[in-house]
């Protein structure tokens, strides 16, 4: 199997940006969930999860390792206070090296209901929630947009289920594929671009699928990837 997309989503919940090559290092690939918005009056990050809103708007990583903000009115955000303006609360951006203190966040109780929600401690260093990179096979979501499940990585072959428990070379870096990510309510979300509201999707994702979809793990060797590297599993000593 070989990589057919790379995605990076510079902050988290927003829309991210294909890329055709990027570093894969300890906290993922470069640039992916580098920045999260904070509500500064209950320091919880937000997430499409709680807020799905957040998916109408865009983030790109500028060269400087800074974010360029679109909004659903095709706007540049300036600063907080038009971030603040937008969601109707006062909110921060923050870059994950600024932040200080755990990374908080909500997710629902139970995967499809919105009725009542608990709250968790993501990762200390990137604003992913525990998984640095995350792999999925365009053959496992057939017609449905890859967006929805927001991958790093897109597999134009094979089933990445098959690579559970393998160390796997990508380009010329290694992740070790440990889990399966589960999922909730955010794949059922509105997107830009006729992407509409689809609670079947997550319907299918428990009916046949477990409550699972992509597989995910960390990076066990930086190295460069490439769209079109090939994805293979390492023999084991």
């Amino acid at each position: 199997m070989r990589v057919a997309e790379l995605w990076r989503y510079p902050v988290k919940s927003l829309q991210g940006e294909p890329v055709s090559a990027a570093v894969l290092t300890s906290t993922g690939l470069t640039g992916d969930r580098c920045w999260a918005l904070f509500d500064q009056e209950t320091g919880l990050g937000l997430t499409a999860r709680r807020h799905p809103e957040l998916l109408h708007a865009a983030a790109r990583l500028r060269d400087d390792g800074g974010v360029d903000i679109t909004l659903p009115d095709g706007s540049t955000a300036a600063d907080d206070a038009a971030l603040s303006a937008w969601l109707g609360r006062p909110v921060a951006l923050r870059a994950a090296g600024d932040a200080t203190g755990p990374r908080r966040y909500e997710n629902p109780e139970a995967a499809e209901s919105e009725d009542s929600w608990r709250v968790f401690e993501g990762s200390a260093q990137a604003f992913h929630d525990s998984i640095p990179v995350t792999l999925l096979s365009a053959a496992t979501i057939g017609t449905r947009p890859v967006r929805r499940f927001r991958p790093n990585v897109v597999l134009g072959g094979g089933d990445e289920d098959a690579l559970l428990g393998a160390v796997v070379q990508i380009g010329g870096a290694t992740v070790a594929v440990t889990k399966p990510v589960a999922r909730c309510v955010m794949v059922t979300r509105s997107q830009p671009d006729g992407i509409g509201i689809d609670r079947e999707v997550l319907r299918w994702i428990h009916r046949e699928r477990g409550g699972v979809l992509s597989v995910g793990g960390a990076v066990v060797h930086e190295g460069a990837v490439r769209i079109g590297d090939e994805v293979r599993p390492v023999p084991r000593a």
